[in-house]
This record gives structure tokens, C-alpha cells and sequence, in this order.
């Protein structure tokens, strides 16, 4: 078992205040995300990019670890994760994420690729974490 930590700091109220997103590795040192960055495309950092971040980088290294059960390894695999945040009649709500994957896996057929990549969707734990739609469109490379 692994346990680490991200952390936030918050000043002001939600349109005029200002945070700073900080995580245990230095990656991110306290980095600013507020209102602006979040709904009005500002510079900034946001949850929504982090999440985005988090479940592409998980994904990938499930599918690395998926592929490498089946004897296959990836020469390139990019992953984009697109995080949507929409207004619901409770407030706000992540409805949906789209993972977007490109892959060069010498050796791989496509329906194999497909078929391993759905499992690194399903079993990834960050996708387990997110109680949302979750759909993929992964293409092989040549």
C-alpha cells in the first residue's frame, strides 16, 4: 500500500479569492488555481486538469502493465484525458471523462490493442475513483 499527498490553500471569497496547489513531490509547488482559471479559461491551474493528468498517467501505466501481460511492449503510447465540469441541479458536477489514446505497440493487432486497452479503462484505479462516464478512443499507430 502507497499513501501520498496533494494539498491546497485557499484566500478570499470564489470569484475574487486565490489558491495554490502543492503536491508531496515538488511537482507542483504552490501553484495557482482560482475562479478565473477554473470557468474563464485564465492562466492557472484547475481540479479538472489535475484529474485530466491523474487518469491519463494512470491509464497509461495500467495499459504498460496490461500489454507487458501479454507479452507486448509499447514503443509510444500518449494519452489525453478530457474532464468535463458541468452545472447540475446541485451545483457542479464531473460528468464525464474521455481518455484519447495513441499508440505504437509493435506486434499488436487492433482488435487485441482494443481489447486491452478497454480493460486498462475499466480496472486503472483512478478510473475506479471517478464516479462518471468514462469512454476511450484509442488508435494504433502503424
Amino acid at each position: 500500500m502507497t499513501t501520498t499527498h496533494g494539498s491546497a490553500k485557499w484566500q478570499g471569497g470564489i470569484k475574487d479569492g486565490k489558491g495554490a496547489i502543492s503536491t508531496k513531490s515538488g511537482a507542483l509547488s504552490d501553484y495557482p488555481y482560482g475562479f478565473a482559471s477554473r470557468f474563464e479559461g485564465k492562466p492557472g491551474s484547475n481540479p479538472e486538469e489535475l484529474i485530466g493528468a491523474a487518469h491519463a498517467a494512470c491509464f497509461t501505466m495500467a495499459l504498460s502493465l496490461i500489454l507487458g501481460e501479454a507479452k507486448l511492449t509499447a514503443e509510444h503510447m500518449e494519452t489525453k484525458a478530457d474532464v468535463t465540469l458541468e452545472k447540475v441541479a446541485d451545483g457542479f458536477a464531473v460528468t464525464a471523462v474521455h481518455l484519447m489514446l495513441s499508440a505504437k505497440i509493435p506486434g499488436a493487432d487492433n482488435a487485441t490493442f482494443q481489447e486491452l486497452a478497454g480493460k486498462a479503462k475499466a480496472g486503472c484505479p483512478v478510473s475506479k475513483l471517478l464516479n462518471t462516464k468514462i469512454t476511450l478512443d484509442a488508435s494504433l499507430q502503424g
